[in-house]
């Protein structure tokens, strides 16, 4: 079992990222969970989900403490003390930046960090900050946990082709960083 925490703010499409997720992974056949957690539901403000994704059942039913993978759909979010909290001896990170790994503060137990301008690319293609569509297109990359035809699929059937392309830009874009 993976265990995966998104960080994002209010409006950056944490929870339909998730739920995208889900689909994805439910049609290969895996099991998969979903927890979100808002605080706060207002724009603009932290927002966290909790993914687990695993070849068994899932019998967890609770925040996501120690994460596999981090999922940092805002930089800003990077000088938070949670943001980062208990994070695994070599967890990948992948954040939404065009800040170096130095500049992003990235603890010292952290493996592989990938980043990407998703930001940038929804800018482009969306006209506005939504940057969770791309930012799936990397994870897809760099954790190989999800088909990415599966993916992009349930990313267009729910956004469109603009969102799909989004992806498959973000795909192709992510730099990956070793420690």
């Amino acid at each position: 079992m993976k265990e995966i925490r998104l960080h994002g703010r209010g409006g950056q499409g944490v929870v339909k990222a998730s739920q995208i997720v889900v689909k994805a992974v439910v049609a290969e056949g895996k099991c998969r969970q979903f927890i979100p957690f808002f605080g706060v539901e207002r724009k603009g403000s932290p927002v966290f989900g909790y993914l687990r994704i695993s070849d068994k059942p899932i019998r967890r039913k609770m925040q996501v403490y120690e994460p596999d993978i981090l999922i940092i759909m805002d930089d800003s979010l990077v000088t938070l003390p949670a943001t980062y909290e208990g994070l695994k001896e070599g967890g990948l990170i992948v954040i939404n930046s065009r800040k170096t790994r130095q500049e992003l503060g990235i603890p010292a137990q952290a493996g592989d960090v990938a980043i990407v301008d998703a930001t940038g690319i929804s800018e482009e293609l969306l006209g506005r900050n939504i940057p969770n569509t791309s930012m799936l297109g990397a994870f897809a990359k760099v954790s190989g946990m999800v088909d990415k035809e599966k993916l992009f699929q349930e990313i267009e059937n729910s956004f469109g082709a603009v969102n799909r392309k989004a992806a498959e830009m973000a795909y192709e874009q992510v730099a990956i960083i070793g420690e």
